[in-house]
């Protein structure tokens, strides 16, 4: 584990931008500044005691100061990272969240994570970037970790499986408790349904399968889609986008950091 602190000598919260290679993991870690974690190719899983949430080419991660936080990369993958002060942040969110990122905020963000960057010009990039992360749109799809050790259990018996189906009542037995008390919980510590919250964690696992080079059709049957049509239309609805389209994007060759 290790707290990372901005360098001595500058009132500017570090930028960093790096390759990684498939697999890697960035161990548990926390910052005292804020950082933006975008990747310009692949895919990157951040994770926290709350939950996990993606980093992709059209998303962005926010994670608040002193968050403690690891990192794991699926596919070849380049991470741009951008730190703010923990005095000043363009967003007032108390919690991990995920953004949109259009054309020109992915710009911005590689822009200002080009090495060597003089401190005048980082300046004037960060002020546009903070203009546009104020009007970004909060992407709501993240998987939030459950605090109740019965909603937790069903949880990783869904997840150990995503292909084949399962009821609620019968992860409610598999469990252990009473189908109503499970729905409660749901609901209580996720603020959805189990059928939201199934379908959210298969587009999570999806991405990171399209991210290391599955086809769409053997992605739609490891999550547990019935059809690859069906797979298609959720992920479309979900993400803004098609799984090929994901997956092509996952896959682009990005310029030099």
């Amino acid at each position: 584990m290790s707290h990372n602190r901005r360098p001595p000598g500058t009132d500017l919260p570090p930028t960093h931008a790096h390759d990684h290679a498939p697999g890697e993991v960035i161990g548990r870690h926390r910052h005292d500044y804020h950082q933006l974690i975008y990747v310009s190719t692949g895919v990157l899983a951040v994770r926290t005691e709350a939950g996990a949430w993606v980093a992709s080419g059209d998303r962005a991660v926010w994670s608040p100061a002193h968050i403690w936080h690891e990192h794991r990369v699926y596919g070849r993958t380049s991470v741009h990272t951008v730190g703010f002060p923990a005095d000043d942040p363009p967003l007032r969110v108390d919690g991990p969240t995920i953004l949109a990122v259009d054309r020109l905020l992915r710009e911005l963000l590689i822009a200002c994570t080009e090495p060597g960057l003089p401190e005048p010009e980082a300046r004037r990039l960060r002020a546009v970037l903070g203009d546009r992360l104020r009007r970004a749109h909060v992407r709501p799809l993240a998987l939030p970790a459950a605090r109740d050790p019965r909603l937790a259990h069903a949880c990783r018996l869904v997840v150990a499986d995503l292909g084949t189906p399962c009821t609620l009542g019968a992860l409610a037995r598999r469990v252990g408790v009473g189908e109503r008390t499970l729905t409660r919980l749901f609901r209580t510590e996720f603020g959805m349904t189990y059928p939201q919250w199934r379908t959210n964690t298969r587009v999570f696992h999806a991405m990171v399968q399209l991210a290391e080079g599955a086809s769409v059709t053997a992605t739609a049957r490891r999550c547990g889609w019935a059809t690859t049509s069906a797979f298609i239309d959720t992920f479309a609805r979900t993400m803004g986008q098609t799984p090929g389209a994901y997956r092509s994007a996952a896959h682009l060759t990005a310029p030099p950091l």
